[in-house]
């Protein structure tokens, strides 16, 4: 009896210390050369469900600030967490999109059915023209993505001409009777999306060809050289990539990845967004983390035809997806947001900043009420979600220099399935100060983390957290705090190393000056 007592001791002890085991991070801050560009930091706005109409787009008989139909209540949310460009006007929707359907008088414009998206009507109230309001109102620079799959080259050709072209032509003539005299000069450019699948079913080595002669007709004009982006990969077609990077190489700026955290890991039984315990909760982390081993493995397969990193790998569709909200349209794709998402977020783009070397652009699926959305809207309200306040705590990282980083994980356990509990990433920007994320996945374990900072000066340290009692709470809009950032306080200088005890289920961001 005795010697039980003792092992139980032992077994209890051994779990006391592992919960606040000391983890070793090294923050390797001599000369660093890789930036972090800013529109890794991108968002993506399909019409789809409520994002475009009744998100950004209202009725003329709301009650909100509005300039013409755009709410500006959202926008100034937005425009908090610098939001750095905005993709449009799809997914799978760009393939069947006609531009000249979203020009000219609204009255006049044609009706089209969304038939990606519940066969709904579309009036092409939003388009060209709003669109590109709604990103100056942002201060955001717009990413179109053109369509390949029901167009046809002189289509695209001719919207580039509308957009960017400050000459005399019969279109520029066109864009300034409709109330824009100069060009928006728009310079990230989609040749179709999805072209495996939604965007026309093609085989990589179809698409190529396809690609190079799309492009081939999608002209640079003054002030506006197109930053061309191919359609990528689904998730882990590496084959696919390896046809493109072959076929197409420099001829494209960017390689587009689309790349969706599924909590079953089943397409037909996703998961819910609210309820879920924790063997849901640990394979969703471990679905998420997939992102950083398939970033390697394509960076791989384009590192043998691109060794200079010139083309960009553009993560243009990420996030988690779940089921939709009972009772609401299953083709709307409407899903609440927990404090498990805010985690995705964090984690994932740790994962984009530590491998900036390659990708350069990414977007959340999107913006406003589908898939991982920012902002939920009912009526005159906006609520913003646990992966808002992420976006809010990130934005430090925008343009600043990568700091390469080490760090001796502990495994966060439940069942048969192990994962890395901690994850984080570090940047210095250009007033020197150092920002240290960190996420913590384990759902009951406080970590402390003792921080070597290597050719770093500091003398103070600050923080925020985001957090809370349950991987399932999420922000209503009865209660719109319940995950919220709020300041952290557990980090402090020790000689010159900095010592954190990260919380269990938290996103921790720290300013080092």
């Amino acid at each position: 009896m005795k010697s039980f007592f003792v092992s139980v001791c032992f077994i209890v002890l051994s779990i006391a210390m592992y919960s606040q085991s000391e983890v070793k991070l090294i923050v390797n801050g001599h000369d660093p050369k890789t930036i972090i560009s800013k529109h890794i930091y991108g968002h993506f706005s399909e019409h789809l469900g409520r994002c475009i109409y009744d998100g950004f787009w209202v009725n003329d008989s709301m009650n909100v600030p509005k300039k013409d139909r755009i709410r500006l209540d959202i926008v100034e949310v937005l425009k908090k967490i610098k939001i750095p460009n905005l993709r449009w006007p799809g997914g799978c929707f760009a393939d069947e999109y006609h531009w000249r359907d979203g020009i000219g008088p609204r009255k006049q414009r044609p009706t089209m059915i969304n038939t990606n998206w519940g066969n709904v009507t579309e009036d092409n109230s939003f388009g060209t023209h709003e669109f590109l309001e709604l990103c100056s109102l942002l201060n955001c620079e717009p990413y179109i993505t053109g369509n390949v799959g029901s167009g046809t080259v002189e289509e695209m050709s001719k919207w580039i001409e509308y957009l960017n072209f400050d000459g005399l032509s019969p279109l520029t003539t066109l864009r300034k009777e409709n109330g824009t005299d100069k060009p928006w000069n728009v310079k990230f450019w989609g040749v179709g999306n999805e072209s495996w699948g939604c965007g026309g079913n093609m085989t990589p080595e179809y698409y190529s060809d396809q690609f190079k002669r799309y492009a081939a007709f999608a002209k640079n004009y003054p002030n506006a050289r197109l930053k061309k982006i191919a359609t990528g990969p689904n998730s882990e077609d590496y084959n696919w990539t390896d046809v493109i990077m072959k076929n197409i190489g420099s001829r494209m700026w960017g390689l587009s990845l689309h790349f969706y955290t599924i909590p079953t890991g089943s397409w037909a039984h996703k998961g819910t967004a609210t309820a879920f315990d924790e063997k849901e909760y640990i394979n969703t982390m471990k679905n998420c983390l997939k992102m950083d081993e398939m970033i390697s493995k394509h960076s791989t397969i384009m590192d043998k035809y691109d060794p200079e990193k010139k083309v960009s790998l553009v993560v243009d569709e990420w996030g988690v997806w779940t089921d939709v909200e009972p009772g609401t349209n299953p083709a709307f794709l409407y899903q609440q947001n927990s404090l498990r998402d805010a985690l995705i977020a964090g984690t994932t783009l740790n994962i984009f900043n530590n491998h900036a070397e390659r990708v350069r652009l990414a977007n959340l699926a999107q913006t406003i009420n589908v898939l991982q959305s920012l902002i939920l809207t009912k009526g005159n309200q906006i609520l913003l979600t646990p992966t808002y306040y992420v976006f809010d705590l990130y934005k430090v990282h925008q343009d600043a220099k990568l700091l390469p980083i080490q760090i001796n994980s502990p495994s966060y356990n439940n069942g048969d399935v192990k994962i890395s509990a901690v994850n984080v990433s570090a940047s210095q920007d250009s007033t020197g100060a150092v920002h240290i994320s960190f996420v913590n996945l384990d759902a009951t374990k406080t970590i402390n983390i003792k921080t070597a900072l290597e050719g770093i000066n500091w003398k103070t340290v600050e923080g925020k957290i985001i957090t809370s009692a349950k991987f399932t709470d999420i922000n209503t809009f009865e209660k719109p705090n319940t995950v919220v950032s709020a300041v952290f306080k557990n980090a402090r200088k020790e000689g010159n190393d900095l010592l954190v005890e990260l919380p269990a289920l938290s996103v921790v961001v720290l300013e080092l000056k």
